[in-house]
C-alpha cells in the first residue's frame, strides 16, 4: 500500500462531509469507455459519417432522430455492465457516514447499482427515458428492445433519452445541489475526469477547503491545487484507501 493511498486515508478519517465529484474515468473499469482518451468513444467510432459531438447534440437528435439512436444504441449504453471497485468503495463511503454525496458526470445509474443512495447526475442517465408528447416514462429496456426511433405506447410520440445532449442545459436543480454539497465538503474526492468539459469541471472551483484529492491517470488543469495527487487505477486507489480506513 503506498504512502499516498495511507494519507488518502488519513484525510477521510478526519473528515465528515466528504463529496466525490467523477467522470467516465469512474466507469472505465466497468469496460465503458470514455470520450477522449485514445480508445474512447470519440476515437474509435468513425463509420456514421458524422462527429460523434454532432450526433449527440440537441440540434442532430431533432433532424436525424433515427441515425441518433443507431449511434447512441450501438455506442452509449451498456446494459451489462456492473459496478467496479470504485463504486463499490464509495459506497461504502456512504454507509460509514463520510461521504455525504457523489456528484457524477456519467449516465450509467452504476453508483446507484453500488449503493449510493445521494447521488446528483449531472448528465442525466440513460435509465431514464421519456416521450416528448405526453411525457410518459420508460425504462432503458424500451430503448434497447425497439428498432428505429421508439415511439410511445399512449400517443405515438418520440422517446428520448433523460440526458443532456450538446447544445442543452444542464438541470438547475441539479446544478444547485451539486454546488452546494461541493461548498459544504471538508474533503472534496475528483476522480476519472479530465476536468476539461465545462460548465462541470468548473465545480471544483467551489470548493474552498484544504483536503482536495486529485485521482486520474493522466494529468488535469487542476493538477496543481491538489492537496494530494495520485495518478492510479481510480478502483485500486479508493478501494484500498476505504478499506485502511475501516481497519
Amino acid at each position: 500500500m503506498t504512502d499516498e493511498v495511507k494519507k488518502l486515508a488519513q484525510m477521510m478519517k478526519a473528515s465528515r462531509s466528504i463529496v466525490f465529484f467523477g467522470g467516465a474515468g469512474v466507469s472505465t473499469e466497468s469496460n465503458i469507455p470514455d470520450f477522449r482518451s485514445e480508445q474512447g468513444i470519440y476515437n474509435t467510432k468513425k463509420n456514421y459519417g458524422y462527429p460523434p459531438e454532432e450526433m449527440l447534440s440537441h440540434t442532430f437528435f431533432m433532424r436525424n432522430t433515427e441515425k441518433f439512436y443507431e449511434f447512441y444504441r450501438s455506442t452509449m449504453l451498456y446494459p451489462d455492465a456492473s459496478p467496479n471497485d470504485a463504486h463499490k468503495a464509495l459506497a461504502n463511503l456512504e454507509q460509514m457516514s463520510k461521504l455525504t454525496a457523489v456528484v457524477t458526470q456519467n449516465i450509467d445509474g452504476l453508483h446507484q447499482a453500488a449503493g449510493s443512495k445521494t447521488v446528483y447526475e449531472l448528465h442525466g442517465s440513460v435509465l431514464r427515458n421519456y416521450c416528448m408528447k405526453c411525457h410518459k416514462k420508460f425504462s432503458l429496456d424500451v430503448i434497447l428492445n425497439s428498432k428505429g426511433v421508439p415511439r410511445c405506447d399512449a400517443c405515438g410520440g418520440v422517446i428520448r433519452p433523460d440526458v443532456v445532449l450538446y447544445e442543452e442545459s444542464l438541470d438547475e436543480k441539479v446544478i444547485q445541489k451539486s454546488i452546494a454539497a461541493i461548498e459544504n465538503a471538508d474533503m472534496l474526492i475528483v476522480g476519472g475526469t479530465s476536468l476539461n468539459v465545462y460548465p462541470a469541471a468548473g465545480f471544483v472551483r467551489c470548493y474552498s477547503g484544504d483536503r482536495l484529492v486529485l485521482i486520474n491517470k493522466s494529468e488535469t488543469p487542476y493538477d496543481h491545487y491538489a492537496n494530494l495527487l495520485i495518478h492510479d487505477s481510480i478502483g485500486k486507489v479508493l478501494s484500498e484507501g476505504v478499506k485502511l480506513l475501516s481497519l
